[in-house]
């Protein structure tokens, strides 16, 4: 690990100022990710500013029956709120189903949705990766490709996003509140938050440099059964081959979005219509315009099946 320069944070518009003034600075919250990827020296920091002390570990119901998350609040504390597991139930799902027990107590709402892809050419520093080296090319694209992108990727890039929350909350329709570097707020729907990789994949997100998430809004709740399928090599510690965040009204309205098989939660809500009339011409409606490689072409019927499983117990 190099060396690097540290401080605590007071307020939010104090540590976006503070980050946005240092190239080469870093926002520190649980750390579960970015001090792995320090450790590779994958990240290199100069200067870590903490923001732990700040006063965003809330969950507080807004005036339009919604609900709005601090970015701070841990996921273990989120999946547990009983408004979260009563009325956004493939939230408490989702987070479940990601990472350890350990990691959860330790790991955020903002750092989870900032979380970086677990591509294994990304982490490997002798291997050729535009994410983490632009300009380098891919060696994913001719390589080991079982675990990428199917939809969404480029000639640059077929990492995926690896998170479980962020596609529950893209079938709720979440809004992602920040803090800019100039102390203004603005509001993101988690639609736009993550960015699809085209020639810039080292760039995850559309958050400028120094702009600081401080909460996360649910709308009202949507009513009908919620799931949550997660697809795995193994049951437990391990990122989606494909996994499924979907919602089912009581009269067969479907909202799903996928993980696992693009650079972010995918959910194409032109589709969502046909699910309850013909689930397979929704899941190709879904799936157009993908880009499989031979190793993981298998992952776009995996996704058909999830959807079919979810449909399925939403039946029983």
């Amino acid at each position: 690990m190099r060396s690097f320069s540290y401080e605590r944070a007071q307020t939010p518009e104090q540590a976006a100022a503070t980050v946005a003034g240092k190239p080469g600075a870093k926002f520190l919250a649980g750390g579960t990710n970015l001090l792995d990827l320090m450790k590779l020296e994958i990240e290199s920091p100069t200067h870590l500013v903490d923001v732990q002390d700040l006063d965003l570990d809330r969950i507080e119901e807004t005036d339009d029956g919604g609900v709005r998350i601090g970015a701070l609040v841990s996921n273990t504390a989120l999946a547990a709120h009983r408004k979260i597991r009563t009325d956004y139930g493939v939230l408490t799902r989702a987070i479940v189903a990601g990472a350890s027990g350990q990691l959860r107590n330790k790991a955020t709402t903002a750092g989870n949705l900032l979380q970086r892809t677990r591509c294994p050419y990304f982490y490997d520093s002798n291997m050729a990766c535009n994410k983490r080296k632009p300009g380098s090319g891919c060696a994913a694209i001719a390589g080991f490709s079982r675990q990428l992108g199917v939809i969404g990727t480029s000639d640059s890039c077929i990492a995926t996003y690896p998170g479980d929350m962020a596609v529950a909350l893209r079938v709720l329709d979440a809004t992602i509140e920040t803090v800019t570097p100039d102390g203004a707020k603005r509001s993101i729907a988690i639609a736009d938050f993550h960015r699809l990789p085209g020639s810039s994949p080292e760039r995850d997100n559309v958050l400028e440099h120094g702009e600081l998430i401080t909460h996360v809004t649910l709308p009202k709740p949507i009513e009908g059964r919620h799931f949550y399928y997660k697809i795995r090599d193994r049951a437990s510690y391990a990122f989606a081959l494909v996994s499924a965040a979907g919602i089912i009204a009581p009269n067969g309205a479907t909202r799903v979005a996928f993980g696992g098989v693009a650079p972010k939660p995918w959910r194409v809500e032109a589709a969502e219509e046909a699910i309850s009339k013909d689930r397979k011409a929704a899941t190709a409606q879904i799936f157009s315009g993908a880009r499989p490689t031979e190793e993981n072409a298998f992952k776009i019927s995996l996704a058909d099946r999830a959807l079919a499983a979810v449909i399925a117990e939403a039946r029983s």
